[in-house]
């Protein structure tokens, strides 16, 4: 993180600085002293957007919060909580771990109850972004006759191109769980897929039937390209996906869900748009047929995880194969698809999802 450009934390609708105060990876609850430090020094101006209950005793805001984070609002030995009480002059009650439910705080000050729960946001949201991705939105591309012509492209790479450097078949995606990723989740509750399911219901009245006009997207799965910026050094190489009516309707349609879901908080903002790709080679599978790409970044507890990878030559293979063809698809449904998961297709197992027809 440099110095000048902090990263930014987006709670109630206010911008926080993360000061880069201290650099470290958060692994141990015995961090969790020093870590609050460093965090609420962005958090000192209070956010009117909250609701907060006068009551006869002062005043009173709840947190909704899934149990998993708790611990980080707690901290050793309670010490986090304790804190918080003490320099907002309020009093927290945190649900028992393994319990679902609010988070509480009231004080004497309304300014104070304020302070406290923007300070709490600002926990939430830090320790959230160490979760694993959980979920992910996608397309599913795994129809037969994209399987079929999938196996055809590994079939004829392996068999032209296996002397280049790096390039083998444990490289190459499961046919089974070709994908179009629209954005990935972090989903800790039974209560927070339900709220994911109900946005893509909501985005589906207000915006999807109108742009796909109630019926299935016509694409095609055509030509390859790769991630970086040398050919000889590929990580991931994928097939482009576009509309075989040559139009922009699917780039319309998941960038407003990512941007629809990305103003709820449901996805954290990376990027304006969504880059159209389904992943066919990925270096990270010769060692770990089940990895997803670059999203295994924390283990649950925070953990950050290195996976060193070993690149391959992608030069002949994009000459090669430049403008293979995979097929057409019809795409009809908008999955929440939960990772490290399959069904009994072999696909990854979906928790909900919306259809176009």
């Amino acid at each position: 993180m440099e110095v000048l450009r902090p990263q930014l934390l987006r709670i109630g609708g206010r911008v926080y600085r993360k000061n880069p105060i201290q650099e470290q990876t958060y692994q141990h609850e015995e961090e969790d002293d020093d870590y609050y430090h460093g965090l609420m020094e962005c958090a000192e101006e209070p956010c009117e957007a909250y609701e907060v209950v006068q009551t006869p005793q002062g005043f009173r805001c709840t947190v909704k919060a899934p149990s998993l984070l708790y611990k980080h609002i707690v901290g050793k030995r309670g010490d986090t909580r304790k804190k918080l009480e003490v320099e907002t002059k309020t009093s927290i009650t945190i649900p028992k771990p393994g319990q679902e439910g609010e988070i509480v705080i009231t004080g004497q000050h309304r300014s104070g109850v304020i302070s406290a729960r923007t300070r709490i946001d600002v926990l939430l949201l830090t320790f959230r972004r160490k979760q694993p991705f959980t979920h992910f939105l996608a397309f599913f591309l795994n129809e037969v006759e994209v399987q079929e012509r999938f196996l055809k492209f590994q079939e004829e790479v392996l068999e032209k191109c296996s002397m280049d450097h790096g390039v083998d078949s444990t490289i190459f995606q499961n046919p089974k769980k070709l994908h179009l990723t629209i954005g990935m989740l972090v989903l800790l509750s039974e209560q927070e897929i339900q709220q994911t399911c109900e946005m893509l219901q909501q985005c589906k009245e207000e915006f999807i039937d109108d742009i796909s006009g109630g019926k299935p997207l016509e694409v095609e799965m055509a030509g390859i390209e790769y991630m970086n910026d040398d050919p000889g050094m590929v990580d991931v190489l994928y097939a482009k996906v576009h509309m075989k009516d040559g139009s922009n309707r699917l780039q319309e349609l998941v960038d407003r869900v990512l941007e629809r879901f990305q103003a709820s908080g449901l996805i954290v903002k990376e990027w304006n748009s969504v880059k159209l790709h389904a992943t066919v080679m990925n270096t990270l599978f010769r060692k770990d047929p089940n990895a997803e790409g670059r999203y295994n970044l924390y283990t649950a507890d925070g953990k950050y995880i290195f996976k060193e990878r070993e690149s391959f030559d992608g030069r002949n293979i994009l000459k090669l194969f430049e403008n293979f063809y995979f097929g057409t698809l019809k795409l009809n449904s908008i999955h929440i698809s939960q990772r490290f998961t399959v069904d009994s297709f072999g696909n990854y197992a979906s928790c909900g999802q919306i259809d176009f027809s």
